[in-house]
């Protein structure tokens, strides 16, 4: 997803609160004009008036009643395909469902103690103000896409009358710059940048960030490398299904002029799963580097008095920043307590090479490694020499939980279907992690990764987490 999408997403929750708020003070004082309405006097008891803060307060848990209910109607999603009078429709309609759970509850409790017309008010100004307030996120969106901020580049790939009829409405949608068409036969309306054997070529020039296929007759081979190309660059695939593709799992459905379009998504971390992940990542390094601020420091006294050199691992032999190869491919400074001798790192490419238990893999593992230290013996065995790359959750860099980080010249060994594990961040710890650690086949362990990316959860990461510390004290006892 664009940033743009998510940031604008996640600003309708407060804005909603904020605007639902504005409406009950503006009701509260609205109120106190006894003669609103020309020519007729209604009457006004203060003794029915409570004081101001005591009203925001009611007003403030009877808005975040309505909080969980828009959510329920799944008002927040951060990918919105819906119209604004479709949205301020479903706003109106559960509005008027909030509206009778609060009649309910003064039932119930047979005390009314706010201003009826004042409730009354506060109903009416909340669903014109939250409205008000989602067109104001609607025209900020509008802005940016005219600005090519949030655009995404669409590129179709076939030629018939389902991309004619697609091609035709999507145009007007500003979310979507459509650069043309891959197909066998020319087209009139819409650019053909030639045969899906150019693909790769037409993304690179186009800058392609998503790609649909409107044509189920491509042989099986031609949908899967065109699946596969899609994973390997981070691409967004969708395709408009036949009977035979509507069994595919891990899919979001939608419709375009009344066809369905089915979009294969790559991890349910998209949307809120990527928001709900972010967050837990923050809080959980937070907190485990306060908790584990003492063994930071043993660590640190232990490292210094078994050898020289820094605390930390950040510097190559040549003295070079030490990197990870990260989501999508980007490169980032990676943060790890020093186990090995100073100026040893490269001579697992040299004098050690032969050494290397897993060859055949874009891995190097020493056996019996004469480079570590004492200390790294056992910060390795118990896993602590990880803990500095909470740095990197904290940093959005990597999460608690993910595929393993590895060092660019070994990425540069994988093979193509391996770049999948780079479509979300590295994790301290993993699938493969709990699960075999570095004793895995690499394939063993890009499987596991591919089924973690494919089916994530929230408890999916605790459940690994907890795992993980068994692991640690494994390791520890042994």
């Amino acid at each position: 997803m664009k940033p743009s999408e998510i940031i604008l997403g996640l600003l309708k929750i407060p804005v909603d609160f904020i605007m639902g708020i504005l409406a009950f003070v503006v009701a509260y004082h609205l109120r106190t004009v006894s003669d609103l309405i020309p020519g007729i006097k209604l009457p006004l008891d203060l003794t029915l008036f409570p004081p101001l803060q005591d009203y925001i307060n009611f007003s403030a848990i009877t808005l975040l009643v309505l909080l969980i209910m828009l959510a329920a109607g799944r008002m927040y999603s951060l990918k919105n395909h819906t119209k604004l009078s479709r949205e301020i429709g479903k706003i109106i309609f559960t509005a008027i469902i909030w509206g009778m759970l609060i009649i309910a509850y003064f039932f119930i409790i047979r005390e009314f103690p706010f201003s009826r017309l004042a409730l009354a008010y506060s109903w009416l100004l909340t669903v014109i103000f939250i409205s008000i307030g989602r067109a104001i996120i609607r025209m900020i969106e509008n802005a940016l896409l005219k600005a090519n901020i949030g655009k995404r580049n669409l590129l179709f790939i076939g030629n018939n009358v389902v991309t004619e009829t697609l091609y035709e409405r999507m145009k007007k949608d500003p979310k979507y710059r459509i650069v043309g068409l891959l197909g066998m036969h020319t087209n009139g309306s819409i650019r053909n940048l030639g045969s899906i054997d150019n693909l790769a070529d037409i993304v690179k020039k186009y800058k392609v960030e998503e790609i649909l296929q409107t044509t189920s007759g491509l042989s099986k081979t031609q949908a899967e490398d065109i699946l596969e190309f899609c994973r390997e660059n981070h691409l967004a695939y969708s395709f408009v299904p036949d009977l035979l593709a509507m069994h595919k799992t891990n899919v979001e459905i939608r419709t375009q002029s009344g066809i369905p379009i089915i979009k294969m998504k790559p991890t349910p971390l998209d949307g809120w799963g990527r928001v709900i992940k972010r967050g837990f990542d923050t809080l959980g390094a937070l907190v485990g580097l306060i908790l584990l601020s003492p063994i930071f420091l043993l660590t640190a006294i232990a490292i210094k008095l078994d050898s020289k050199g820094n605390i930390f691992f950040k510097y190559l032999d040549d003295g070079s920043r030490v990197k990870r190869v990260g989501q999508h491919g980007k490169l980032f400074n990676f943060y790890k307590f020093r186990t090995m001798h100073p100026g040893t790192h490269n001579l697992r490419y040299t004098r050690l090479a032969e050494k290397n238990a897993r060859k055949g893999s874009p891995l190097v593992k020493i056996k019996d490694d004469p480079r570590i230290t004492r200390t790294g013996r056992f910060l390795r065995k118990t896993s602590i020499d990880e803990l500095p790359q909470l740095v990197n959750v904290l940093k959005g860099e990597m999460s608690l939980v993910g595929p393993r980080p590895h060092l660019p010249e070994e990425v540069a060994k994988y093979a193509v279907h391996h770049k999948f594990v780079l479509t979300i961040k590295p994790g301290i710890t993993g699938l493969a992690q709990i699960s075999g650690r570095s004793d895995l086949d690499f394939e063993e362990e890009m499987r596991l990764d591919t089924y973690y990316i494919e089916n994530w959860s929230l408890w999916m990461d605790i459940v690994i987490l907890f795992k993980t510390f068994g692991v640690f004290f494994k390791g520890y006892r042994e």
